[in-house]
């Protein structure tokens, strides 16, 4: 009762905030031109023969003083339950960083203009000890056009208590900058589809016998994964080599090669998805290489390692340098080795190229990480280690958004499958909303970065 009662005073607190606003009434269709403080005001103009075939565009400019901040904004009736979509087009000049500067905010309000509630499943309200509120929605930017305009879009399930949504057109910290908003509309549409995907991670060390018998050892394991229904099933770190008595630079192989065709052929056959990693020889350089087969048992893409520890650096291994996401029919899946669990920015970095599911072939490491490397991006992440249970280190899993373990491969040799629905986005406790939306437009620049 406590908690609810302080989420209603911050709530009240929010609201009170909100009520110092300045507004003008002078533009069509119901828009006002909206800044925190009248200090800060932006200027706001509506020109209606521009934009896209002629539609309107709305436009913010910002003089060369610093923290200016305005946006349009309107109110929409909406009912709770439905589906919602928005869409425009957005043309900024003189804005260093539009993802944070040239934004959409979409709040859900009640009938007295206050917020929400929202909802949540009623396991998460009795673990929290609360219901968190319905934070505000951000549309992801898409394509740009060779006119420069890009496409700003998002659907939304409104909450069961929502009467409205005030959709806001942004510029906010832009010196000298301008934004155009052009073909704003929002409007009910039909759901989304469920987006169910399996996900597997095996648990095994392979015995060493050969860089080939090490593959082989795996195929009755990929097969039970199968068996499982699943539709992705990730593999241990450089499994050809390990425990193999051979020097790094003799077993090396290209990719494609042995391993990823002997691999790929599995996950034709099992018709799923398979990551692994082995080590990638390049012309002189040999790296550390996470593997993405498809269930046509093509190579979708690969990974080199970024992140390396002491001892891969005193045997000569080169370190990657790209985060590259692969856009599959399961999801978007971004792929990280071992140490990489260590550092932050490698998941980070992963997330924002906008990977749903990030696995990660790993030696050993600790099991926190790996539950702050999928609480703090919201992912779903699969790891598939070397350490047994009873050393109460890291751990073949599948977590959560909320970096939680939801199924563990335990034994050796066992398969864990989840089940998990990548259309359902986790609204997290605290206001804080669902932060996987809301990061890509709030997270601080580090430079240099592009625009």
């Amino acid at each position: 009762m406590k908690s609810m009662k302080k989420t209603a005073v911050s709530t009240f607190a929010f609201f009170c905030l909100l009520a110092i606003v300045q507004a003008d009434n002078q533009f069509p269709n119901g828009w006002q031109a909206v800044t925190p403080r009248a200090e800060i005001r932006p200027a706001f103009s509506f020109e209606p023969e521009a934009g896209s075939k002629g539609a309107g565009c709305f436009v913010i400019t910002a003089d060369q003083r610093d923290g200016l901040d305005g946006w349009f904004q309107k109110s929409f009736a909406v009912k709770g339950g439905d589906f919602y979509r928005f869409d425009a087009i957005r043309k900024t000049s003189g804005v260093a960083v539009p993802r944070r500067s040239a934004l959409v905010r979409v709040s859900w309000q009640n009938e007295a203009g206050r917020m929400v509630s929202a909802d949540v499943p009623d396991q998460q309200v009795k673990e929290l000890g609360h219901i968190p509120s319905a934070e505000p929605e951000y549309p992801t930017d898409g394509a740009t056009d060779p006119q420069g305009w890009t496409t700003v879009s998002g659907v939304y399930r409104a909450p069961a208590k929502a009467a409205r949504a005030v959709v806001e057109l942004h510029l906010q910290w832009a010196p000298n900058g301008q934004v155009r908003w052009s073909n704003v509309q929002f409007g009910i549409t039909t759901p989304p589809p469920p987006r169910p995907v399996r996900l597997a991670t095996i648990h095994y060390q392979p015995k060493g016998k050969s860089p080939r018998e090490n593959c082989a050892e795996y195929a009755p394991f990929i097969k039970a994964a199968a068996q499982q229904k699943a539709n992705l099933v990730v593999l241990g770190e450089t499994v050809p080599t390990v425990k193999v008595k051979q020097k790094l630079a003799e077993i090396a192989e290209l990719i494609p090669g042995p391993t990823t065709g002997y691999f790929g052929e599995l996950a034709r056959e099992n018709n799923l998805h398979i990551v692994l990693s082995l080590y990638e020889r390049a012309g002189h350089l040999i790296y550390n290489t996470a593997v993405l087969l498809g269930p046509d048992g093509r190579l979708i893409g690969k990974y080199r390692k970024v992140c390396l520890p002491p001892s891969e650096v005193a045997n000569g291994i080169a370190p990657g340098s790209d985060y590259p996401v692969f856009d599959t029919k399961i999801g978007k899946i971004g792929m990280m080795i071992c140490y990489d669990g260590f550092f932050p920015e490698v998941a980070r970095e992963l997330s924002n190229h906008g990977a749903e599911i990030i696995v990660w072939p790993v030696w050993g490491c600790n099991p926190l990480l790996a539950r702050a490397r999928a609480c703090e991006n919201h992912v779903y992440l699969v790891s598939s280690c070397y350490m047994e249970s009873k050393e109460g280190w890291m751990i073949s899993a599948i977590y959560d958004q909320t970096g939680k373990p939801i199924s563990q491969a335990e034994k050796w040799g066992s398969v864990a499958v989840a089940e998990v629905d990548l259309s359902r986005s986790y609204i997290g406790p605290r206001n804080l909303g669902d932060f996987r939306s809301m990061w890509p437009r709030q997270r601080p620049l580090v430079a240099p970065e592009a625009p």
